[in-house]
């Protein structure tokens, strides 16, 4: 078995989190003569589909070289939602005067504590994907240490050999550096690395302005770094609305990050504990200097060292080759998560699981199109996407009709004081079929799920129109749009009819 390891700093909390995620004393099981599923890679889209198969009674192994839970758990999700959390207090307490409340408006920052408590709610949370829970309570034979396929029916691990039915690559993606000069020499954090700091940087460039990037740019701004974020096309978060990446660039600037779109960082150059970049916007030269840099600049799918070859498994830089069944190229290997799939969400790979787990164990033929995948990037205010994007619905060619209701005419946001942001929901021409949507609001991801749902089970805006919500919410802007839509059928001529219809009783 390789190594166990390493979490940093080595403290009660992030002791505890290994215990569960890749314990030091693990014995791997004696492996069973064949399994009816093999699973390699313990992130969302492994611990699913291995949970799910042994659930329904089938002979599961569960492979992870590094630690269960994957990305969302240790570097993704969990511990960049509690920083969030921490940075979203701080703006609050210095925004309280708006709101009739005496409070420092210059509230201090401990940033090591804001730290330990996001290592500590990690811990929290890790026993739901610990290697003692999926042996102990869901009767998974987890083995750790690097997999590798020997042929199409049979996946080595260690010193053994599991022979399966059928298999799942899981192995999710992990950042890359691009090759800028001096960037590597820098010793550049990427999302697995950042969550290890201690101390707060004063000054700190994020290379990539796509969810990571502009939600870390926002906290560690409003933590008081001197924060720049450095993006190489015109806008910030470029699958989204024009119109939502807007409002969100707006809200960064407010909260103090200088930013760079349009810009290349072409160099960069450690001196000492500071590094020096080189930035062309334009065709103007900048120079700035910071100590640390963070990338979040594209991630690569985990393919390599893998066995795929030998496996019969198709793949490219993009990830494993799979169909719309999530079948590989080896008609007994499924793939799922990052490893293959375009969206990659936590959520995505979870329900892709669910799909594998259906496809390959029961003869299923569920497809990942078919699925209604919304996402949500958590700055302040949120940005909620389902479906098709204005720009996306005019590449396919698909005519639209698009209705919007402003944050600023919605009484709950008004109350609230988070009067920015808007719901925008796009429906096929000349009808109430909803084909997308997006929110940018506080809380848009908890909003988004009511439009997902109406998607998914094929209910019209006009339906959503006579969804009753509590007053005041800044759910009612969602019907509102419906009302909005209802209107557009009362054509002149209808209301002549109407017209005369009340007319006959007066």
């Amino acid at each position: 078995m390789n190594p166990t390891p390493e979490l940093f700093p080595k403290d009660i909390h992030n002791e505890t989190l290994l215990a569960n995620v890749h314990p030091r004393d693990w014995e791997n099981p004696d492996p069973a003569a064949r399994y009816d599923l093999v699973v390699l890679g313990g992130g969302t889209a492994g611990l699913v589909s291995a949970a799910g198969a042994a659930g329904l009674g089938a002979r599961v192994a569960l492979v992870e070289r590094h630690f269960l839970g994957g990305d969302c758990l240790n570097f993704g999700c969990v511990p960049s939602k509690a920083i969030l959390r921490s940075a979203a207090v701080l703006a609050e307490i210095r925004q309280a005067s708006r709101f009739g409340v005496r409070a420092s408006s210059d509230p201090e920052i401990d940033f090591e504590s804001v730290m330990s408590r996001m290592r500590e709610i990690r811990a929290r949370i890790s026993p739901t994907d610990s290697a003692p829970r999926f042996r102990d309570e869901l009767g998974v034979d987890v083995f750790l240490g690097t997999g590798r396929f020997s042929n199409a029916r049979s996946l080595a691990v260690a010193d053994d050999t599991l022979h399966f039915r059928k298999a799942v690559i899981a192995t999710g993606a992990r950042p890359i550096l691009p090759g800028i000069p001096g960037l590597a020499e820098a010793a550049p954090l990427t999302n697995e690395t950042i969550f290890s700091l201690t101390e707060l940087p004063r000054r700190i460039a994020i290379l990539g302005g796509g969810p990571i990037g502009c939600e870390l740019a926002q906290a560690f701004a409003r933590f008081g770094s001197e924060t720049h974020l450095i993006e190489q096309s015109s806008q910030f978060l470029e699958r989204e609305d024009a119109e939502a990446a807007k409002t969100l660039e707006e809200s960064l600037r407010s909260d103090g990050v200088a930013i760079w779109q349009e810009s290349q960082m072409t160099r960069v150059e450690k001196k000492n504990d500071e590094r020096h970049i080189r930035l062309e916007k334009s065709g103007e030269t900048f120079d700035l200097t910071v100590d640390a840099i963070l990338v979040a600049a594209g991630r690569a799918p985990n393919v390599e060292n893998l066995g795929l070859e030998d496996a019969g498994v198709e793949y490219s830089r993009h990830g494993v080759t799979v169909d719309d069944r999530l079948r590989t190229t080896n008609r007994r290997i499924f793939a799922a998560g990052d490893v293959c799939m375009e969206q990659k969400f936590t959520h995505a790979a979870d329900f892709a699981a669910r799909t594998v787990i259906q496809n390959a164990l029961f003869f299923g033929r569920k497809k990942l199109s078919a699925l209604t995948i919304p996402w949500c990037t958590y700055t302040d205010p949120e940005i909620a996407h389902v479906g098709l994007s204005e720009s996306e619905a005019r590449t396919k060619g698909i005519a639209i009709d698009s209705f919007t209701r402003s944050f600023a005419e919605v009484d709950r946001a008004l109350t609230d004081g988070e009067e920015s942001g808007f719901v925008k929901i796009h429906v096929a021409k000349g009808g109430d079929r909803i084909v997308g949507a997006v929110i940018v609001a506080r809380h848009a991801g908890d909003l988004i799920g009511e439009i997902s749902l109406a998607m998914a089970a094929g209910a019209g805006l006009a339906r959503l129109a006579n969804v009753i919500h509590p007053y005041p919410t800044r759910a009612e802007a969602i019907r509102q749009c419906g009302d909005a839509y209802n209107r557009t059928r009362l054509t002149p001529r209808t209301k002549r009819l109407f017209e005369r219809f009340f007319g006959i009783f007066r």
